[in-house]
């Protein structure tokens, strides 16, 4: 059987199908094409023998395929393309367009470009990953961000550049870098740099203020801060921070890649990064991720996920979070491209996808419900996604957004503190459930005395791992809260589920008084503390309400000081410097007093019981203005 590609007849870009529109022009005009051979570019040997090749055939397209029968290559050669086994001599195996069956006696491509599943190999670092996949296809691309492309070898060399610019400016083993920017190819670099030479990447919230940003400065005692322009206002605000050295603006004509340094040797359990997230009831907590975890991030999520080395994966989630830090990980372990892209905006996400020739993606339940509410485009169909990873997706929303999409939303749990923990995989969705355990973590589901609770009654979620340095090491600098999550040597998730008789997960609600609203976690102490600084308010109550998205919206109840009337304008501008915006609670009630328990604390259940109904809406506050501004809704 020959390759079938697709050609633009308006522009002449080739590609795989099957699409709807041309990425590079927008075009509908496609015509298909077959391709019945291809030059070597690049082969390699791997460890049980097998030749990998990559294939140039047509414009600078290329696939990736492995030798069949007997036979040397060299670049070069040309070679007959087949998909199956039972040619005759030698032939290059080559991928099956997405949702083809493969043929039987076949092998996919992505099995012979994973990285040997043998935990205990130096790929169980960062360095260790990056070196093994370079070894295996040096060549095959690795990183797209924006007009950049990379291949193994060259995101490797980049890496121990970035590290290479850190040790110039003092930067040593243990030391603490702390990195606020948006997604750039910079900020990988800088991470993956860190992990390079020992250090320990600290990135932070772009929308990080105030004194949670001057926490995460403190207590992670960074010694070197790398700002993007844009944010420096935010720090130029802060108090003093003793322990930083230098601050490092990056600008558009930055140059982060210095002279190349060797690896330091570091183990599975050394800290790789310090990823902040909100605490339940004090400040955010540093969590302490070791090269380990993210080795296994890679290693189970690629297989859940069943990724192939022809894989793209597109992220628009941002790098100061796990998730789109161990989507690295997946595109390293599995042979895949990894596209770095910009924030996550509704109107260009599928236009994105289909330029970035995306097959999986990574959405949080609230994008999904914003996706879903667009107008319908051609764009809908147009692109190659399949799967998408969507933690948190609204049950009601998985089948009709597959149908209108042709994409496949997998649910999971883990958390940064954790791994894969549970997982659907492709073909098993079962709306509404997060998935079931999954090999290499142990689950328990207990009551508030640490019993178990029988199969179908809701309890805490604890946790566990069999596969070494795959969960966080602790919090850092705080050893009280990290023994209160590890007691008795498991992880208390603080997450209310039902583990049903089959094995399958349900997720109920948040035991921790933390609000989750739009993919991000949000302190209640820290709203709390901020509206308690403003003159006009004696008290104040924060706490999470239903969002129409399927999230949290952060709603508060405030009591005023004797005498004064609140301007929730004035409170909100207040807010802005201090808190990040995602954090600003939308819904305001002013309260004549707090109900409290016997034991002094605010009865946050009973306020949630009041919803939202005559409170301030600062979102219906500001879509009536617009509409004011425009004219509209104004009695004749």
């Amino acid at each position: 059987m020959s390759l079938v590609i697709q050609r633009c007849t308006t522009c002449g870009r080739t590609l795989f199908p099957d699409r709807v529109l041309c990425p590079e022009c927008g075009s509908a005009q496609l015509a298909h094409e077959t391709v019945d051979v291809g030059t070597v570019t690049d082969h390699t040997r791997t460890s049980e023998g097998l030749v990998l090749l990559t294939l140039e055939v047509d414009a600078g397209l290329r696939v990736i395929g492995r030798l069949l029968g007997a036979g040397t290559v060299t670049s070069g050669d040309v070679l007959p393309l087949v998909a199956h086994d039972d040619h005759p001599g030698p032939a290059a195996y080559v991928p099956r367009p997405h949702g083809d069956p493969a043929p039987s006696g076949s092998a996919a491509p992505a099995d012979d470009h994973r990285l040997p599943e043998d935990p205990s190999l130096r790929a169980a670092t960062v360095p260790g990953l990056l070196r093994a996949r370079a070894d295996l296809t040096p060549d095959a691309p690795l990183l797209r961000c924006g007009p950049l492309r990379r291949t193994a070898r060259e995101m490797l060399d980049a890496v121990s550049r970035a590290g290479g610019a850190l040790v110039e400016r003092g930067i040593g083993r243990g030391d603490r870098v702390a990195l606020m920017a948006a997604n750039r190819v910079e900020l990988l670099d800088l991470v993956l740099g860190a992990a390079w030479i020992g250090a320990v990447a600290v990135p932070i919230n772009t929308a990080a203020r105030g004194e949670q940003l001057h926490h995460v400065l403190t207590n992670s005692e960074a010694r070197l801060l790398v700002v993007e322009p844009e944010l420096l206002t935010a720090v130029d605000d802060l108090p003093p921070l003793p322990a930083l050295r230098e601050r490092w603006v990056l600008d558009d004509e930055t140059a982060v890649l210095g002279a190349p340094v060797e690896a330091a040797d570091v183990r599975a359990g050394d800290p790789a990064a310090i990823l902040y997230t909100s605490g339940t009831t004090g400040v955010s907590k540093g969590v302490v991720c070791p090269h380990g975890q993210f080795s296994w991030w890679g290693r189970n999520v690629s297989a859940q996920l069943g990724l192939r080395s022809d894989d793209v994966l597109h992220t628009c989630l941002p790098l100061f979070h796990t998730n789109a830090l161990n989507a690295f990980s997946q595109a390293v372990v599995a042979g895949s491209t990894y596209v770095l892209g910009g924030r996550f905006s509704a109107s260009r996400f599928w236009s994105q996808m289909v330029e970035s020739g995306a097959t999986v993606t990574y959405l949080l339940g609230a994008m999904v419900s914003i996706l879903d509410r667009r107008p319908p485009s051609p764009l809908d169909r147009a692109h190659r996604v399949r799967l998408a990873l969507s933690p948190a997706t609204p049950a009601a929303l998985v089948t009709p957004f597959q149908e209108r999409f042709g994409v496949e939303l997998l649910d999971g749990y883990g958390s940064t503190e954790t791994n894969a923990v549970l997982a659907t995989r492709p073909g098993s969705q079962r709306p509404g459930y997060v998935g079931t355990v999954q090999p290499g973590f142990t689950a328990r589901v207990v009551d508030e005395d640490g019993a178990p609770v029988p199969p179908g009654e809701p309890g805490e979620l604890l946790v566990r791992s069999d596969q070494p340095f795959a969960f966080a090491s602790g919090y850092f600098h705080m050893p009280e809260a990290t023994a209160a999550s590890w007691q008795d040597l498991w992880f208390h998730t603080g997450d209310r589920v039902v583990l049903e008789a089959d094995g399958w997960v349900r997720f109920v609600d948040r035991i921790k008084d933390v609000i989750r609203r739009r993919g991000e976690n949000i302190s209640a102490s820290e709203v709390e503390s901020v509206l308690g600084q403003h003159p006009d308010i004696a008290a104040a109550a924060v706490y999470a309400v239903d969002s129409e998205l399927g999230e949290d919206e952060v709603m508060a109840a405030l009591v005023t000081e004797p005498g004064r009337v609140l301007d929730v304008d004035d409170l909100v501008a207040f807010c802005r410097p201090r808190l990040a915006g995602y954090a600003i609670p939308r819904f305001i009630r002013v309260v004549d007093d707090l109900p409290l328990t016997e034991n002094g604390k605010v009865r946050k259940p009973a306020l949630r019981a009041l919803g939202t109904d005559g409170a301030w809406d600062r979102e219906a506050d500001r879509d009536a203005r617009v509409a004011s501004a425009h004219g509209q809704g104004v009695p004749s």
